[in-house]
């Protein structure tokens, strides 16, 4: 049984952690996989948007494998396979997993159909939108186990929570059920959890029928101006819009309005 599955329809990409007999825990194998399978939604032109979800009916995703990928990364173990040899070898593999510090640039959105714990937290908070099942656990438990959330749960979760919600959940290293969040900004929609993976992949369509050269220019703009004075932002902003301007579909776009028609973009 292959540990990730991957598959595409109308421009959409569909991932599915595949450990549902392991909570879809990131063993080296899916770590590796899902390294690859982001590479390749990066270059795919046919990829507009992608989701991300989690085999199964209790996990989104357990976070790294306590019996394996923790093991080797401490160094309490050596490798025992060629794939626990790249991950001790190659520790930005598990950034590049989790998306800490790594961008696709196309949409992401987070399906959490069941709970997202450690390492599965952060894969949602790399997301851009996340619709995330009732009653379901979302937390951060590093710390009990003597390790910081190092996908970037540390340093980024701030930035989709208040304060004081960020540190309990970092410091407590308790789980907090979904629906208490409901109205903290974290998800974009919060319904049952046997209806997430479709509320997510209407989303998922809903933006990729867009221009996905608006869309994803829209997205850079939005990421990168984060951190930016006002003035910064708006150069940014137009010089984006500048060079967009000039494409295909930024021409396609109102003439199809002004012919009463469905726009057919082509990402150029």
């Amino acid at each position: 049984m292959d540990v990730l599955n991957y598959e595409i329809n109308d421009h959409v990409a569909l991932v599915t952690l595949n450990r549902p007999e392991a909570r879809n825990s990131l063993n080296p194998e899916l770590i590796v996989a899902l390294a690859e399978v982001w590479d390749q939604i990066k270059e795919d032109q046919q990829v507009r948007v992608a989701v991300i979800t989690g085999a199964g009916e209790s996990t989104f995703c357990s976070g790294f494998d306590l019996g394996t990928t923790i093991p080797v990364i401490t160094g309490a173990r050596n490798p025992q396979n060629e794939v626990e040899e790249l991950i001790a070898a190659d520790r930005e593999l598990l950034r590049r997993a989790t998306l800490a510090g790594h961008d696709i640039d196309k949409p992401l959105i987070a399906a959490v159909n069941g709970h997202a714990i450690a390492g599965g937290m952060e894969l949602l908070l790399s997301c851009d939108l996340r619709v995330v099942g009732q009653g379901v656990k979302l937390g951060l438990s590093e710390v009990a186990l003597g390790l910081i959330p190092g996908m970037g749960g540390t340093a980024l979760l701030r930035r989709h929570l208040p304060g004081a919600l960020a540190m309990e959940m970092l410091l407590r290293a308790q789980p907090i059920i979904s629906d208490e969040l409901g109205n903290s900004g974290l998800f974009n929609r919060l319904v049952p959890a046997g209806d997430v993976l479709t509320e997510a992949l209407e989303l998922a369509n809903s933006i990729a029928v867009n221009a996905p050269l608006a869309v994803q220019a829209a997205r850079r703009v939005v990421r990168h101006s984060a951190d930016l004075g006002e003035a910064e932002a708006l150069v940014l902003e137009s010089d984006v819009g500048a060079v967009l301007a000039q494409s295909e579909d930024a021409k396609e776009g109102p003439l199809a309005f002004m012919e009463k028609r469905a726009p057919r973009f082509e990402g150029r």
